[in-house]
């Protein structure tokens, strides 16, 4: 059985102390959600301070963005901004980073419908941008039969070509069109007056699918209606494709352009340093004007706690050994995630919905590669009662997370402190308390041998606690047991001592009366008189012999003798004693030197072949083996007949301890024979068993003697 000591259950108790940093965890991560909580009000606060600035300043935002019932991607155009000028030269290596803002014009684009037309006929790609004050155009064609304006022609338009329509300014409404001769720089034409018009710039380059082209010109000559035509000539006798991103025979389909505000972006400029990327766009969710990246926008919330590098050796070991160890249940910030908002002309989300409706708003989304939580707020711009756009705030909850992940450092640092104090703590007082305990098992154990006799004393301590109490009484309840059990000792040589002279006085007394004449009646009552008498004496004397045996063990200095010449004697007097009774022998042949008093063994022998006389069946034999093994001897003395009651093998040798039933009671008996076997085989330094024989039918006494050297 797996023992559970107090040490054990202590540091059993001492796991309660895990629960600290559970707690400790679940407060940080409710103080996290209050800091949540705390940024979501305060980038609401900082998308109101912006929309402040931008309320009734109609200048700021475009009149087309009052009176457009709504954006269509594709014919309502909008100009990203761009990193660095673009190189005219047709090959689009500039263009590379924005390969995903690209819209696909297909069939859909037509301007008259073709059941039959293929993406080979006609389809191109294409996007504008903006880079200091010039607007730049792309377009990937794919044309499955290029048509170059012919050098001798007049026309402009009896080939393939691009066609741009738009309104300046100050609303007047243009068209220009670009027909090359030949693969390079190209320039613009009036549509109407076809004189050459050169503010618009532009490389042409036929590729194996078709063509591209790369346009440039001022911003300053847009307004803010703009559209793209590509005309596809396959020959005078086929009818023209004309697919288009808005119809630019009528200005008033003509689709709008959305340049980002210059001025909103100088004062979103001014809020660059609030730790948020910030968005303004209008009623139609087209951005406006942008400032700041996602990957920095931490919020006020991660100042001064960048990781620093350790200064001193505690440092060193807390990011050596604990940090690995906390990090298995923190998460640390990632500043590389996917951002799907990256350069997008239009925002969704219920924020900017509810923004757009006159309420601000904010909310929560996830990263799409999981590695990080964004919280988007948005406030209404307001002009004349009516919102014209709404700000967007957006900041990572890395800085929250950030100070999360240093209270529980320092929080767990002290945990572990206290953990570790507190279990060895509690280990060394479990370790005191159970070596106390044990030193008081071990003297209580000292002071009382295997048979229940009180052979020592406990020394007390003078500890004022329970467990002084206990040995205090353990040492008083020993010392009592020990006068109560030298009482009971003595009391059999006392009872001998003090019945012989009172058993005399009788018996002489009856001798006396014997000789008397006397009739049949009284004869018969001094007969059984007599016996009682005897019976007493009997008594008197097997008390007596149990006492001298004690007083002759202390006394009795040991001899050598063959234990196998005093058994074998023994052995050939109970054959003539016991004629009827049958005897199996099985001695050893060879000699069993031995240090005691022979006469002892005898005795033994004698109790244990009576003991076997009395309970044996008739006509059974008794078994009596004398064999060596190694340094030891082994005597055996079996019978058959009635088997020990269950449970009274370990104290049958104990002193006044007997099994006889009523009828078997002929003779006194006062369960000392078998006691006087167990005091020989002490003093030999022996030991002595009994138990049921493997049949089942007899039990088996085996005594064990330790031989000579």
């Amino acid at each position: 059985m797996l023992r559970f000591g107090l040490r054990s259950k202590f540091i059993v108790l001492s796991c309660f102390l895990f629960l600290l940093p559970w707690l400790g965890y679940e407060y940080v991560w409710e103080m996290e959600k209050f800091l949540r909580q705390g940024q979501e009000k305060t980038l609401v606060g900082t998308t109101r301070a912006l929309a402040t600035a931008l309320h009734e300043r109609p200048a700021l935002f475009d009149e087309q963005t009052n009176f457009l019932d709504q954006v269509i991607k594709g014919r309502d155009l909008y100009a990203y901004n761009l990193k660095n000028p673009i190189q005219l030269d047709g090959k689009l290596t500039d263009w590379e980073p924005y390969k995903a803002l690209f819209w696909h014009y297909d069939k859909r684009y037509l301007q008259k419908t073709n059941k039959n037309h293929q993406a080979s006929d006609l389809s191109f790609d294409h996007m504008v941008g903006k880079f200091d004050n010039y607007l730049y155009a792309v377009f990937n064609v794919t044309d499955n039969t290029l048509i170059y304006r012919a050098k001798n022609s007049l026309s402009i338009t009896n080939n393939d070509h691009l066609k741009i329509g738009l309104k300046t300014p100050d609303g007047q409404f243009n068209t220009y069109i670009i027909a090359p001769r030949q693969d390079g720089w190209v320039n613009a034409f009036n549509a109407n007056t076809k004189a050459p018009f050169t503010k618009i710039q532009g490389y042409f380059k036929r590729t194996q699918t078709g063509y591209t082209v790369e346009l440039r010109f001022p911003l300053a000559m847009l307004g803010n209606k703009l559209g793209f035509a590509i005309v596809d000539t396959d020959s005078l006798n086929e009818l023209t494709n004309v697919m288009s991103t808005s119809n630019l025979n009528n200005p008033s389909d003509l689709g709008s352009v959305l340049v980002p505000s210059p001025e909103i972006s100088r004062i979103l400029k001014g809020m660059g340093h609030s730790g948020s990327r910030i968005w303004v766009v209008d009623n139609h969710h087209r951005v406006l004007a942008q400032s700041g990246t996602i990957q920095n926008a931490d919020g006020v919330w991660a100042d001064g706690l960048k990781n620093q590098p350790p200064q001193n050796a505690w440092q060193r070991f807390e990011q050596t050994y604990l940090h690995p160890l906390y990090y298995k249940i923190l998460t640390r910030p990632e500043n590389e995630f996917i951002d799907t908002l990256h350069d997008v002309a239009s925002m969704q989300g219920s924020h900017l919905a509810n923004a757009l409706k006159g309420q601000p708003a904010s909310s929560w989304r996830l990263t799409p590669d999981s590695k990080a939580v964004i919280l988007s707020a948005a406030y209404p711009i307001w002009i004349e009662d009516n919102v014209i756009g709404a700000v967007i705030a957006e900041e990572t909850t890395n800085g929250v997370r950030t100070l999360r992940n240093k209270s529980l450092e320092k929080l767990f640092n002290v945990i572990l402190a206290v953990m570790l104090i507190g279990t060895v703590t509690l280990f060394f007082f479990a370790s005191r308390i159970s070596s106390r305990i044990r030193r008081l098992r071990d003297t209580a154990e000292q002071a009382i041998d295997a048979q229940g006799r009180v052979t020592g004393s406990i020394s007390y301590s003078d500890s004022n606690d329970e467990i002084g109490d206990l040995s205090r009484s353990f040492a008083n309840i020993v010392s009592r047991l020990g006068g109560y059990t030298d009482y009971l000792e003595n009391m059999s040589s006392r009872l001998s001592h003090e019945l012989r002279t009172p058993v005399a006085v009788v018996r002489s007394s009856l001798e006396n009366l014997q000789s008397l004449e006397q009739t049949e009646l009284s004869q018969k009552y001094l007969d059984r008189a007599s016996e009682g008498v005897e019976r007493l004496g009997k008594i008197i004397t097997t008390m007596s012999e149990a006492t001298r045996l004690e007083q002759s063990i202390q006394s009795n200095d040991p001899e050598p003798f063959d234990l196998r010449s005093v058994i074998n004697g023994c052995m050939q007097g109970y054959l003539l004693t016991y004629p009827k009774q049958l005897f199996t022998l099985d001695i050893c042949p060879n000699s069993l030197p031995m240090q005691g008093a022979p006469e002892f063994i005898a005795q033994l022998l004698d109790k244990l072949i009576n003991n076997a006389l009395e309970f044996s069946e008739a006509n059974t034999a008794i078994e009596v083996n004398l064999k060596q093994s190694e340094n030891k001897a082994t005597l055996t003395v079996s019978n058959t007949g009635t088997l020990l009651p269950e449970g009274l093998s370990e104290h049958i040798f104990d002193s006044m301890v007997s099994v006889r039933s009523q009828h078997m009671q002929q003779q006194p008996h006062l369960g000392l024979g078998l006691y006087i076997v167990r005091l020989v085989c002490d003093y030999h330094k022996g030991s002595v068993s009994a138990q049921n024989n493997t049949q089942n039918n007899g039990v088996t006494f085996t005594v064990s003697l330790p031989l000579a050297n």
